[in-house]
């Protein structure tokens, strides 16, 4: 499918990956890791033709197509949800105004019996056989499915993008790409912006593609979930294994504990050989035995061990003043946006020292109350902050607060007063930006670097109350661990919005679940919570949620149903392009008939011919309603 060879790409003089050899196959779902900075969203650029590599071969099947949903993609203007999502289908809507067109003219003109006329009806019949070849009349039932899939409701579909979060865009995004069926498919952190029940739909559509996936991703358990492979970059090489995320871990850790095992064994032989050629050396008698020795040791193939990159950020927040007892003191808090009613009633007193999670499902008022608290947006009711109180905030679309027409130093700097503006240096080496890293600009960051960057920000101002919304999207595995290490050791207050049952575990010590515009307390981490609510995860929390809420009205298919189903479509369209052939050799004796009446019944066997023909159609059309109703029921 997708051939790669001894690719390599350097910035700046560096290479970022150097001659890298792996290849695609069709039902190949590959998670792609490494560090932030570590090339894998410019490997996914390289296989999606956006960016040249320096050196090396990407031999691809003919017309093979390439689906790649980026982190940062662009929208026209003044299209609805549907809108932009039909953009999926090019051929289909080319089609949809041929048949306009042609249609138009079948009413414009009057010439009903010129062969240009009876043309334009032959043409009409071929694009609509092509139409619904491609699924034209299937397309937009399956638009509204995969959108609904993704989170959208009916309302929705008719408001205009402009009118979305960057988050929002980026589901329409995904859902174009998975309408267009495409041979292969890349996506650069697909989970950030979802929630749980749509992260659940998005793996179980993914676990049934049928094509060559590519998967950028942070989630763990989407990883282990959805991948049947993991490549890693790491300095500069590839790690490519069949095994899922966690079990390459294993692997991984397997591999390089023989490695070195083997490379001690092999240096203790090495050793022993380097003695014997001194030792004979000094002894002509020897001296040929020595020289035997030395093209030995020539010849061995010294075992390497696979290096890790190591690097990682400290970090490290410090606590400003001490603050009063209660921080934030909020009652009957209550949150309208237009027609939407997020949170009611909700009274709430975070207390000094105190550590708290906010969860529950997406669209329950989480980051609403988070905003309200750092009075970022109107509200009904009272909130009240407490003596010496000094909030830092890290939003959930942090990164999209910078400006990436400035560099990385540019943007400390200018967030940075007189007391701190000498540190700035030191604070970004502490999250890696050292040396001309620093020099980047924000533009060209990759999402884990914009993230490290925003936490950076974060060290320039005084703090003693830490609110955090989904800090860990972007991330790569080692830098979450940093980040949940630092956070243990703040002396501060801390909320924490987030949905990451790792990432919680020991870092809080009181939970709010949010459902039905209420919150609701549990005194204790977030292992008590999910104790008290008798599930495993917070995934299992979020999808019972919805069960309840909104029931699901499709069940998954079984596998045999599927085949079935595949039977069923290909049995339908060969039936549909039997009944518009034989419906255009009807209509041909028909006008036969009407030109040229007695040569045609001079023509003792066409009447038969002509019986059978109508006969035929009868029973293809009544299996056509067969077949169509069995699709139902299955669907």
């Amino acid at each position: 499918m997708l051939n790669i060879h001894n690719l390599s790409i350097s910035f700046q003089g560096e290479f970022l990956f150097e001659d890298i050899t792996f290849k695609l196959s069709p039902g190949d779902r590959i998670g792609l890791i490494g560090k932030n900075g570590a090339g894998k969203s410019t490997m996914l650029k390289i296989l999606s033709k956006e960016l040249e590599p320096d050196s090396g071969q990407i031999a691809a099947d003919k017309n093979l197509s390439i689906g790649f949903l980026k982190q940062d993609i662009d929208f026209v203007l003044g299209r609805t949800v549907l809108e932009e999502s039909y953009e999926a289908f090019k051929e289909i809507k080319e089609l949809e105004a041929k048949m306009e067109d042609v249609n138009t003219q079948l009413v414009e003109r009057t010439d009903y019996e010129s062969e240009s006329y009876n043309q334009l009806m032959i043409d009409l019949n071929e694009v609509q056989h092509s139409y619904e070849i491609i699924g034209g009349y299937n397309y937009q039932g399956e638009t509204e499915k995969i959108l609904q899939g993704l989170g959208f409701k009916r309302e929705d579909f008719n408001k205009l993008t402009d009118t979305f979060s960057g988050g929002w865009r980026m589901r329409i995004e995904l859902a174009k790409l998975l309408l267009q069926n495409n041979d292969v498919l890349l996506l650069d952190e697909p989970t950030n912006h979802l929630d749980i029940e749509s992260i659940i739909w998005l793996e179980s559509f993914l676990k049934n593609y049928s094509g060559a996936v590519v998967i950028v991703s942070h989630d763990k358990m989407f990883l282990d979930n959805v991948t049947n492979r993991t490549i890693e970059i790491s300095l500069g090489r590839i790690y490519d294994y069949p095994k899922p995320y966690s079990k390459f871990l294993v692997l991984r850790h397997e591999i390089k504990t023989q490695q070195l095992a083997s490379q001690k064994n092999q240096q203790k032989q090495i050793e022993q050989t380097e003695k014997l050629i001194e030792k004979f050396r000094a002894k002509a008698s020897k001296a040929t035995m020595a020289q035997s020795l030395i093209k030995k040791l020539d010849k061995i193939d010294r075992i390497e061990v696979d290096e890790d990159d190591n690097s990682v950020m400290t970090l490290n927040f410090p606590v400003s003043v001490i603050p009063g007892k209660v921080v934030v003191e909020a009652e009957h808090i209550s949150k309208r946006y237009d027609d939407n009613q997020v949170l009611t009633d909700v009274n709430l007193m975070i207390e000094r020292n105190s550590k708290t999670a906010f969860v529950g499902q997406n669209g329950q008022g989480k980051s609403t109350l988070a905003k309200i608290i750092v009075g970022e947006i109107k509200y009904d009711g009272h909130l009240k902050l407490g003596h010496n109180v000094q909030i830092g905030y890290f939003a959930q679309n942090q990164a999209e607060y910078l400006d990436g027409s400035k560099t990385v130093l540019d943007t400390m700097i200018d967030a940075a007063n007189e007391t701190n503006r000498s540190k700035v240096r030191d604070i970004l080496g502490s999250f890696l930006f050292r040396g001309e890293e620093a020099e980047k600009y924000v533009r060209v960051l990759s999402g884990g670097e914009r993230n490290r960057l925003a936490l950076a920000k974060l060290m320039l101002q005084p703090i003693n109350v830490l609110i955090m919304d989904e800090p860990t999207n972007h991330l790569d595995i080692k830098s979450k661990n940093v980040l949940k290490e630092a956070l243990k050791k703040y002396e501060g207050t801390l909320v924490l919005v987030s949905h990451d049952r790792d990432f919680l575990q020991g870092l809080t010590n009181k939970v709010y679940e949010f459902k039905d515009q209420k919150i609701k307390e549990y005194l204790g981490d977030i292992d008590f919570y999910l104790e008290q609510r008798n599930v495993e995860n917070l995934r299992e929390v979020e999808k019972r949620t919805i069960v309840k809420e909104t029931p699901k009205t499709t069940n998954k298919q079984s596998y045999e149903d599927q085949k079935k189903l595949k039977s069923l479509n290909n049995k339908l369209s060969n039936i549909e392009s039997k009944i518009n052939q034989l419906e255009k050799d009807i209509k041909t004796d028909d006008v036969e008939l009407a030109t040229n009446y007695d040569a045609t019944v001079s023509d003792e066997t066409f009447f038969d011919r002509y019986q059978a023909k109508k006969t035929k159609l009868q029973q293809l059309m009544s299996d056509w309603e067969t077949i169509t109703l069995e699709l139902d029921e299955l669907s």
